[in-house]
């Protein structure tokens, strides 16, 4: 059996995690795969063909701890998977304007780039003409964070809000109803093929579509806009990617990019009976 690793962390109970539905069908491809924490201290990359990141979901907390594991990994003879420079440019989301710069549509964003300020806010409601905004880093996962202001909370919730900020960059948008009354379309590619997608709608009450969050899940069958948009994305990413999350959302009628995540996405095998087996077929055609 060939050997890759499946990149993972420490302390994943209070997770939804859908990685070890990968192990059967690469098995029956010649592939062993073995789950490691990326916190593992001089492992030996050199032992495995390949490592996939999956559900390394604190490395926001860490960023340059992960980013030197990476770079070991990238150094070895293992293969990494996404590429390094595909993660590099994916970790920050400044990641939006370059795909803005090529004509994808992006959620209206505010980015600031020094010390937050209260006068921010409210130029963001000035340009948003919205009554709630979205704050959040520019490094994030898992919604760490985020928070939703409403416009006559900002004074009242600044000091504590801007404190989460002092180290980080933050970047404003508009809050979407659409995410509460439509909820967030995610559709899946590997390799550039699309898989399959789903929908993300939030708890009551709350606007992270997480599933830790409480998040509802369901399988889709993506409309011709949603394939258009998607495809374009795609085709927009700066390098090859063996797999990639494209999430959008409907803002003033039409679908616009809200994240493409490439570096540790859930890709929610759970909601597509094919889609594991489909991820392991690509990896091994790709990579024997």
């Amino acid at each position: 059996m060939r050997k890759l690793a499946i990149l993972s962390t420490n302390n994943l109970e209070d997770f939804f995690v859908y990685d070890r539905m990968l192990t059967e069908p690469l098995a029956e491809l010649g592939w062993e795969a073995i789950e490691v924490s990326w916190h593992e201290k001089n492992h030996q990359w050199n032992q495995y063909e390949a490592v996939i990141v999956r559900s390394t979901w604190d490395y926001q907390a860490h960023c340059d701890d992960f980013l030197n594991c990476l770079n070991n990994i990238d150094k070895s003879s293992a293969i990494l998977l996404n590429p390094l420079k595909l993660i590099e440019w994916n970790i920050s989301k400044r990641y939006l304007q370059d795909l803005e710069g090529k004509g994808v549509p992006i959620v209206p964003t505010v980015w600031i780039e020094n010390t937050l300020e209260l006068e921010h806010f409210f130029a963001a409601f000035g340009k948003f003409s919205a009554q709630e905004l979205v704050i959040k880093p520019y490094i994030s996962a898992n919604a760490d964070f985020t928070y939703r202001v409403k416009k006559d909370e900002v004074e009242q919730r600044f000091e504590a809000i801007s404190s989460d900020f002092d180290k980080r960059y933050a970047m404003i948008q508009p809050f979407i109803q659409s995410v509460v009354e439509e909820g967030e379309y995610s559709l899946f590619y590997f390799d550039s093929q699309y898989s399959h997608a789903i929908c993300k709608q939030p708890a009551q009450g709350d606007f992270r579509v997480q599933e830790e969050h409480g998040g509802e899940l369901s399988a889709i069958e993506p409309s011709d806009e949603m394939f258009s948009l998607g495809n374009k994305t795609i085709a927009a990413l700066p390098h090859e990617s063996l797999y990639a999350r494209v999430d959008m959302i409907r803002v003033d009628g039409r679908l616009v990019i809200i994240e493409v995540e490439l570096i540790e996405p859930s890709l929610y095998f759970n909601m597509d009976n094919h889609s594991a087996a489909f991820f392991a077929k690509v990896f091994a055609q790709k990579y024997s």
